[in-house]
């Protein structure tokens, strides 16, 4: 990472317009329709847990963790993490996620949730959510449904829909 010169900084309000610059280059209009996208509707993220990469004054990525519930159970979505594609395969999704990961548990978060591939995320601690234990709204392949506890043992006994969390139960 060193050969980059990357700079991890919390991502500012300024930031917004690249972020969706960004986001559209990497996953174009379809991305309005997927579930994940529609939970974080209508609910800022949390800037204090969300991050920008830099190379000098180029952002080349972001993460954003957004916070939802599960049942009753306070969670964060993590999400959308994108990585400008000349950059990608040289670990800047990785040093984005652990910050991510390392803030919220620092500040007493507990579980972080996502929707995406097994075998890249696992690496950051993410399993598979057990099928039926957690629902997303809208179609999401199971295999996809990812969970990380920043505190062992804190998907014990967590079950429901996932749900913004100003959503009144």
């Amino acid at each position: 990472m060193s050969e980059l010169s990357l700079t991890i900084t919390p991502e500012t309000a300024g930031d917004a317009t690249a972020i969706e610059r960004l986001h559209e280059r990497t996953f174009g209009p379809g991305r309005y329709a997927r579930s994940a996208y529609r939970i974080r509707e209508g609910r800022g993220h949390l800037l204090e847990l969300s991050f920008t990469a830099r190379i000098g004054t180029l952002m080349i990525g972001s993460v954003r963790l957004t916070p939802v519930a599960i049942g009753a159970a306070p969670a964060l979505l993590l999400g959308p993490l994108t990585v400008e594609p000349p950059f990608r395969s040289r670990g800047v999704g990785s040093v984005l996620m652990k910050t991510a990961l390392a803030q919220a548990k620092a500040k007493g978060h507990k579980l972080v949730l996502l929707v995406g591939d097994e075998p890249y995320y696992s690496k950051s601690g993410f399993k598979r959510v057990p099928k039926g234990q957690v629902k997303l709204p809208g179609p999401v392949d199971p295999a996809r449904l990812l969970v990380a506890e920043l505190v062992p043992g804190a998907f014990a006994g967590v079950a429901g829909t996932i749900r913004p969390d100003w959503e009144v139960v």
